[in-house]
């Protein structure tokens, strides 16, 4: 190194806790919300579109079961 660099001294920022995030408070979420009318056919829309994809997936869960527990059973010779 030659001795006519010289390094630049590097600011020192003071170390500041951080603080934990919390969430708004839930009132203050739904206050947003507070003065919608409810949409009933929407709302009962929805509501049949969650419980059909849950049951889908329970059957889909049930068939993939099924299928190990078949595909363990290993076939007996008599």
């Amino acid at each position: 190194m030659s001795g006519n660099s010289a390094a630049a001294p590097v600011p020192v920022l003071p170390i500041v806790a951080k603080e934990e995030w919390q969430p708004p408070p839930v009132a203050e979420v739904l206050a947003v919300y507070a003065g919608r009318a409810k949409d009933t056919v929407t709302a009962a829309r929805g509501a049949a579109k969650v419980r059909d994809s849950l049951n889908r997936a329970k059957a889909a869960a049930a068939g993939r079961k099924a299928a190990q527990k078949t595909a363990r059973r290993t076939p007996r010779s008599a």
